[in-house]
Protein backbone atom coordinates (compact mmCIF):
# COMPACT_ATOMS: atom_id res chain seq x y z
CA UNK A 1 0.00 0.00 0.00
CA UNK A 2 3.05 2.42 -0.46
CA UNK A 3 1.06 3.71 -3.51
CA UNK A 4 -1.71 5.05 -1.03
CA UNK A 5 -3.50 8.36 -1.76
CA UNK A 6 -4.80 10.42 0.92
CA UNK A 7 -6.82 13.12 0.89
CA UNK A 8 -6.03 14.96 4.23
CA UNK A 9 -8.21 17.53 5.91
CA UNK A 10 -6.35 21.02 6.91
CA UNK A 11 -7.28 21.63 10.32
CA UNK A 12 -6.82 26.23 10.97
CA UNK A 13 -3.63 27.51 9.87
CA UNK A 14 -1.84 27.66 13.33
CA UNK A 15 1.48 25.91 13.65
CA UNK A 16 2.54 27.33 17.76
CA UNK A 17 0.75 24.91 19.89
CA UNK A 18 -2.26 26.67 21.61
CA UNK A 19 -4.65 25.83 24.09
CA UNK A 20 -8.45 26.49 24.40
CA UNK A 21 -11.59 25.28 26.29
CA UNK A 22 -14.87 24.58 24.76
CA UNK A 23 -18.14 24.64 26.17
CA UNK A 24 -20.48 24.56 23.50
CA UNK A 25 -22.22 21.11 24.35
CA UNK A 26 -22.36 21.79 27.85
CA UNK A 27 -26.03 21.42 28.03
CA UNK A 28 -25.73 18.12 26.13
CA UNK A 29 -27.70 15.24 28.14
CA UNK A 30 -26.64 11.87 27.69
CA UNK A 31 -27.20 8.72 29.36
CA UNK A 32 -24.55 6.88 30.34
CA UNK A 33 -24.87 3.64 32.35
CA UNK A 34 -21.69 1.95 32.98
CA UNK A 35 -20.11 -0.50 31.70
CA UNK A 36 -19.83 1.32 28.41
CA UNK A 37 -17.99 1.37 25.59
CA UNK A 38 -17.13 4.94 23.60
CA UNK A 39 -16.32 4.46 20.19
CA UNK A 40 -14.81 7.27 17.85
CA UNK A 41 -16.89 7.65 14.25
CA UNK A 42 -14.12 9.75 12.59
CA UNK A 43 -16.09 10.80 9.54
CA UNK A 44 -18.79 11.73 11.56
CA UNK A 45 -16.71 13.99 13.84
CA UNK A 46 -18.78 12.01 16.87
CA UNK A 47 -18.23 9.25 19.75
CA UNK A 48 -21.27 6.76 19.88
CA UNK A 49 -21.47 6.06 23.95
CA UNK A 50 -22.80 2.22 24.23
CA UNK A 51 -24.57 0.52 27.26
CA UNK A 52 -22.63 -2.73 27.51
CA UNK A 53 -25.42 -4.43 29.09
CA UNK A 54 -28.35 -4.10 26.37
CA UNK A 55 -25.66 -3.04 23.60
CA UNK A 56 -27.69 -0.40 22.21
CA UNK A 57 -26.58 2.66 21.39
CA UNK A 58 -27.74 5.51 24.68
CA UNK A 59 -26.21 8.32 23.08
CA UNK A 60 -23.80 10.17 20.95
CA UNK A 61 -21.08 13.06 21.58
CA UNK A 62 -20.85 15.63 18.64
CA UNK A 63 -17.08 17.00 18.61
CA UNK A 64 -17.04 18.43 14.48
CA UNK A 65 -17.17 22.16 16.24
CA UNK A 66 -17.00 24.89 13.09
CA UNK A 67 -15.16 27.36 11.40
CA UNK A 68 -11.45 27.50 12.66
CA UNK A 69 -11.94 25.01 15.19
CA UNK A 70 -13.58 22.38 13.45
CA UNK A 71 -13.03 18.95 14.37
CA UNK A 72 -12.01 16.83 11.47
CA UNK A 73 -11.21 13.19 11.66
CA UNK A 74 -11.15 12.27 15.11
CA UNK A 75 -9.18 9.01 15.64
CA UNK A 76 -7.74 6.64 18.80
CA UNK A 77 -9.70 7.17 22.65
CA UNK A 78 -8.02 6.48 26.14
CA UNK A 79 -9.45 7.14 29.60
CA UNK A 80 -8.94 8.19 33.00
CA UNK A 81 -11.28 8.19 35.51
CA UNK A 82 -14.26 10.19 34.51
CA UNK A 83 -12.11 11.80 31.51
CA UNK A 84 -11.52 11.05 27.83
CA UNK A 85 -8.46 12.26 25.79
CA UNK A 86 -8.80 11.98 21.73
CA UNK A 87 -6.58 12.18 19.30
CA UNK A 88 -7.39 14.21 16.18
CA UNK A 89 -4.85 13.84 12.72
CA UNK A 90 -7.66 15.32 10.65
CA UNK A 91 -6.70 12.71 8.01
CA UNK A 92 -8.55 9.69 7.10
CA UNK A 93 -6.44 6.88 7.92
CA UNK A 94 -9.00 3.98 7.39
CA UNK A 95 -7.38 2.51 4.49
CA UNK A 96 -3.45 2.43 6.40
CA UNK A 97 -0.77 4.29 6.85
CA UNK A 98 1.57 3.89 4.13
CA UNK A 99 2.55 6.72 1.83
CA UNK A 100 1.20 9.34 4.33
CA UNK A 101 2.04 13.04 3.43
CA UNK A 102 1.68 15.13 6.83
CA UNK A 103 3.58 18.43 6.00
CA UNK A 104 1.66 21.14 6.69
CA UNK A 105 -0.91 19.07 8.79
CA UNK A 106 -1.84 19.56 12.23
CA UNK A 107 -3.58 18.08 15.02
CA UNK A 108 -5.68 18.40 18.40
CA UNK A 109 -5.64 16.87 21.73
CA UNK A 110 -8.92 16.90 23.28
CA UNK A 111 -10.65 15.68 26.83
CA UNK A 112 -13.89 15.05 27.00
CA UNK A 113 -16.16 14.59 30.12
CA UNK A 114 -17.52 11.14 29.67
CA UNK A 115 -20.33 11.54 31.95
CA UNK A 116 -22.26 14.87 29.96
CA UNK A 117 -19.98 14.43 26.95
CA UNK A 118 -18.60 18.25 27.02
CA UNK A 119 -15.10 19.29 25.60
CA UNK A 120 -13.29 19.99 28.46
CA UNK A 121 -9.70 20.32 26.71
CA UNK A 122 -8.88 21.31 22.86
CA UNK A 123 -4.97 22.15 22.77
CA UNK A 124 -3.86 22.81 19.12
CA UNK A 125 -1.00 20.66 18.20
CA UNK A 126 2.09 21.54 15.88
CA UNK A 127 1.49 18.47 13.86
CA UNK A 128 -0.52 15.38 13.85
CA UNK A 129 -1.31 12.84 16.39
CA UNK A 130 -2.20 9.15 16.01
CA UNK A 131 -3.67 9.46 19.54
CA UNK A 132 -3.39 11.27 22.73
CA UNK A 133 -3.16 8.71 25.94
CA UNK A 134 -3.65 9.66 29.69
CA UNK A 135 -0.42 8.23 31.32
CA UNK A 136 -0.48 5.36 33.74
CA UNK A 137 -1.27 7.21 36.77
CA UNK A 138 -3.25 9.88 34.96
CA UNK A 139 -1.38 12.90 35.59
CA UNK A 140 -0.09 13.16 32.32
CA UNK A 141 -1.25 12.83 28.83
CA UNK A 142 1.00 11.67 26.11
CA UNK A 143 0.67 12.94 22.16
CA UNK A 144 2.94 11.80 19.62
CA UNK A 145 3.86 14.14 17.05
CA UNK A 146 4.35 12.95 13.39
CA UNK A 147 7.05 13.88 11.00
CA UNK A 148 8.59 12.20 7.89
CA UNK A 149 11.68 13.76 9.20
CA UNK A 150 11.95 13.94 13.12
CA UNK A 151 9.17 12.84 14.92
CA UNK A 152 8.49 13.96 18.94
CA UNK A 153 6.45 13.28 22.04
CA UNK A 154 4.60 15.90 23.83
CA UNK A 155 4.02 15.57 27.69
CA UNK A 156 1.26 17.92 28.95
CA UNK A 157 0.41 17.97 32.72
CA UNK A 158 -3.00 16.54 32.59
CA UNK A 159 -4.97 19.40 35.07
CA UNK A 160 -2.78 22.46 34.02
CA UNK A 161 -2.33 22.25 30.20
CA UNK A 162 1.41 22.80 30.84
CA UNK A 163 3.43 21.12 28.53
CA UNK A 164 6.33 19.36 30.48
CA UNK A 165 8.17 17.18 27.99
CA UNK A 166 9.57 17.26 24.27
CA UNK A 167 10.79 13.87 23.51
CA UNK A 168 12.26 12.93 20.36
CA UNK A 169 11.32 9.47 18.86
CA UNK A 170 12.01 8.28 14.92
CA UNK A 171 10.48 8.93 11.73
CA UNK A 172 6.85 9.06 11.11
CA UNK A 173 5.58 8.73 14.44
CA UNK A 174 2.21 6.63 14.78
CA UNK A 175 0.82 5.26 17.85
CA UNK A 176 2.03 6.10 21.52
CA UNK A 177 1.26 3.30 24.25
CA UNK A 178 2.13 1.88 28.00
CA UNK A 179 3.34 -1.25 29.32
CA UNK A 180 1.18 -3.34 31.39
CA UNK A 181 2.94 -2.25 34.43
CA UNK A 182 3.43 1.35 33.29
CA UNK A 183 7.06 2.01 33.29
CA UNK A 184 7.52 2.30 29.75
CA UNK A 185 6.41 3.73 26.71
CA UNK A 186 6.18 2.32 23.42
CA UNK A 187 6.49 4.82 20.27
CA UNK A 188 6.09 2.94 16.97
CA UNK A 189 8.66 4.94 13.92
CA UNK A 190 6.48 4.09 10.58
CA UNK A 191 9.23 5.14 8.60
CA UNK A 192 12.28 3.75 10.50
CA UNK A 193 10.77 0.62 11.12
CA UNK A 194 11.29 0.81 14.40
CA UNK A 195 10.03 0.81 18.10
CA UNK A 196 11.26 3.72 20.88
CA UNK A 197 11.09 2.69 24.22
CA UNK A 198 10.96 5.71 26.96
CA UNK A 199 11.19 6.03 30.52
CA UNK A 200 7.73 7.00 31.69
CA UNK A 201 9.45 8.42 35.00
CA UNK A 202 12.30 9.67 33.57
CA UNK A 203 11.06 10.25 29.98
CA UNK A 204 14.42 9.25 29.24
CA UNK A 205 15.08 7.06 25.72
CA UNK A 206 15.96 3.56 26.76
CA UNK A 207 16.59 2.00 23.80
CA UNK A 208 15.39 1.56 19.97
CA UNK A 209 13.71 -1.84 18.76
CA UNK A 210 13.87 -3.07 15.32
CA UNK A 211 10.70 -4.23 13.65
CA UNK A 212 9.10 -4.81 10.89
CA UNK A 213 7.88 -2.80 7.96
CA UNK A 214 6.07 0.02 8.95
CA UNK A 215 4.99 -0.54 12.35
CA UNK A 216 1.56 1.54 13.79
CA UNK A 217 1.53 0.62 17.32
CA UNK A 218 2.71 -1.84 20.22
CA UNK A 219 -0.10 -2.71 21.52
CA UNK A 220 -0.13 -3.70 25.43
CA UNK A 221 -0.24 -7.25 26.50
CA UNK A 222 -0.58 -8.16 30.27
CA UNK A 223 1.31 -10.98 30.11
CA UNK A 224 4.39 -8.32 29.96
CA UNK A 225 4.56 -8.62 26.03
CA UNK A 226 4.04 -5.92 22.98
CA UNK A 227 2.46 -6.71 20.38
CA UNK A 228 3.34 -4.61 17.18
CA UNK A 229 1.51 -4.75 14.10
CA UNK A 230 3.60 -4.39 11.11
CA UNK A 231 1.38 -3.02 8.40
CA UNK A 232 3.82 -3.64 5.30
CA UNK A 233 5.70 -6.25 6.66
CA UNK A 234 2.08 -7.65 7.23
CA UNK A 235 3.80 -9.82 10.24
CA UNK A 236 3.61 -8.69 14.38
CA UNK A 237 6.58 -8.17 16.47
CA UNK A 238 6.32 -9.80 19.72
CA UNK A 239 8.10 -7.62 22.24
CA UNK A 240 9.87 -9.10 25.50
CA UNK A 241 9.48 -5.52 28.02
CA UNK A 242 11.60 -6.92 30.89
CA UNK A 243 14.34 -7.65 27.71
CA UNK A 244 13.56 -4.96 25.50
CA UNK A 245 13.95 -7.79 22.52
CA UNK A 246 11.58 -9.53 19.85
CA UNK A 247 10.76 -12.64 21.06
CA UNK A 248 8.49 -14.13 17.72
CA UNK A 249 7.28 -12.53 14.65
CA UNK A 250 4.56 -14.10 13.80
CA UNK A 251 3.98 -14.04 9.84
CA UNK A 252 0.05 -12.94 8.97
CA UNK A 253 -0.12 -12.81 5.24
CA UNK A 254 -2.55 -9.81 5.70
CA UNK A 255 -2.20 -6.22 6.50
CA UNK A 256 -3.09 -5.82 10.46
CA UNK A 257 -5.56 -3.41 11.50
CA UNK A 258 -4.66 -3.63 15.46
CA UNK A 259 -3.21 -6.23 17.24
CA UNK A 260 -5.34 -7.00 20.58
CA UNK A 261 -3.96 -9.75 23.58
CA UNK A 262 -7.01 -11.16 25.93
CA UNK A 263 -5.51 -12.04 28.84
CA UNK A 264 -8.03 -13.85 30.69
CA UNK A 265 -8.45 -16.42 27.88
CA UNK A 266 -4.39 -15.88 26.52
CA UNK A 267 -5.61 -15.48 22.71
CA UNK A 268 -3.90 -12.66 21.11
CA UNK A 269 -6.64 -11.06 17.86
CA UNK A 270 -5.66 -9.49 14.89
CA UNK A 271 -8.08 -7.12 12.75
CA UNK A 272 -8.08 -8.01 8.92
CA UNK A 273 -9.72 -5.31 7.34
CA UNK A 274 -9.60 -5.74 3.74
CA UNK A 275 -11.09 -8.94 4.12
CA UNK A 276 -13.43 -7.84 7.10
CA UNK A 277 -12.28 -10.30 9.41
CA UNK A 278 -10.30 -10.98 13.08
CA UNK A 279 -7.74 -13.86 13.03
CA UNK A 280 -7.09 -15.19 16.50
CA UNK A 281 -3.95 -16.92 17.63
CA UNK A 282 -3.68 -19.23 21.00
CA UNK A 283 -0.45 -20.02 22.60
CA UNK A 284 1.55 -23.51 22.13
CA UNK A 285 3.29 -24.05 25.59
CA UNK A 286 5.13 -26.98 23.72
CA UNK A 287 6.32 -25.50 20.67
CA UNK A 288 6.90 -21.77 22.96
CA UNK A 289 4.84 -20.02 20.30
CA UNK A 290 1.76 -18.66 19.29
CA UNK A 291 -0.53 -21.13 16.73
CA UNK A 292 -3.32 -19.63 14.53
CA UNK A 293 -6.56 -20.72 15.33
CA UNK A 294 -9.00 -19.46 13.05
CA UNK A 295 -10.48 -16.35 11.77
CA UNK A 296 -14.24 -14.96 11.36
CA UNK A 297 -16.02 -12.34 9.84
CA UNK A 298 -17.23 -8.98 11.87
CA UNK A 299 -17.62 -6.11 9.26
CA UNK A 300 -15.68 -4.14 6.09
CA UNK A 301 -12.38 -2.13 7.58
CA UNK A 302 -12.55 -4.48 11.19
CA UNK A 303 -10.19 -2.09 12.87
CA UNK A 304 -10.17 -1.34 16.85
CA UNK A 305 -10.26 -4.41 19.12
CA UNK A 306 -11.14 -3.94 22.84
CA UNK A 307 -11.65 -6.75 25.30
CA UNK A 308 -14.32 -6.51 28.47
CA UNK A 309 -12.40 -7.31 32.06
CA UNK A 310 -13.56 -11.09 32.09
CA UNK A 311 -12.44 -11.09 28.39
CA UNK A 312 -15.66 -13.32 27.51
CA UNK A 313 -16.83 -10.65 24.77
CA UNK A 314 -14.98 -7.97 22.65
CA UNK A 315 -16.09 -5.56 20.63
CA UNK A 316 -14.79 -4.40 17.24
CA UNK A 317 -14.99 -1.47 15.60
CA UNK A 318 -15.50 -1.59 11.58
CA UNK A 319 -14.79 1.17 9.73
CA UNK A 320 -16.51 1.36 6.40
CA UNK A 321 -19.48 -0.79 7.39
CA UNK A 322 -20.22 1.83 10.08
CA UNK A 323 -20.53 -0.99 12.83
CA UNK A 324 -19.09 -2.47 15.44
CA UNK A 325 -19.21 -6.54 16.06
CA UNK A 326 -19.95 -7.86 19.55
CA UNK A 327 -17.89 -11.31 19.55
CA UNK A 328 -18.37 -14.19 22.23
CA UNK A 329 -14.83 -14.53 23.17
CA UNK A 330 -15.47 -18.72 23.67
CA UNK A 331 -16.87 -19.86 20.36
CA UNK A 332 -15.56 -16.35 18.58
CA UNK A 333 -19.04 -16.14 17.27
CA UNK A 334 -20.44 -12.41 16.42
CA UNK A 335 -23.61 -12.16 18.45
CA UNK A 336 -24.76 -8.64 17.53
CA UNK A 337 -24.02 -5.81 15.19
CA UNK A 338 -24.25 -2.49 16.51
CA UNK A 339 -24.68 0.76 14.09
CA UNK A 340 -22.51 3.35 14.90
CA UNK A 341 -21.44 6.35 13.14
CA UNK A 342 -19.78 6.79 10.08
CA UNK A 343 -16.01 5.65 9.95
CA UNK A 344 -16.00 4.37 13.41
CA UNK A 345 -11.97 3.19 14.81
CA UNK A 346 -10.70 3.93 18.01
CA UNK A 347 -13.05 2.08 21.27
CA UNK A 348 -12.45 2.52 24.98
CA UNK A 349 -14.61 0.81 27.70
CA UNK A 350 -15.24 1.89 31.11
CA UNK A 351 -16.49 -0.35 33.82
Amino acid sequence: MKNLSMIASFIGAIFLTSCSNNDDNMDMTLNVDYPAAYIVNGEDGSVSVVKLSTNEVTGTIELMGSGSDMIMWPHHISSHQDHLAIGVPGMDLSAGHSGLMTSGMTGKLLVIDAMNGSIVKNINLPLMNHNSIYSPNGNEIWVPQMDEMNSKVLVYDATTNALLNTIDVGMMAAELTFSSDGTKAYVANGDDDSITVINTATKAIITTIAVGDNPVGAWTGSNGKMYVDNEDGQTISVIDVATNSVDETITLGFMPGIASYNGPKNELWVSDPMAGKVHYWTWDTGMNMWMHGSSFNTGAGAHAIAFTTDGNTAYVTNQTANTVSVVNTTNHSVTKTINVGRKPNGIVIKM
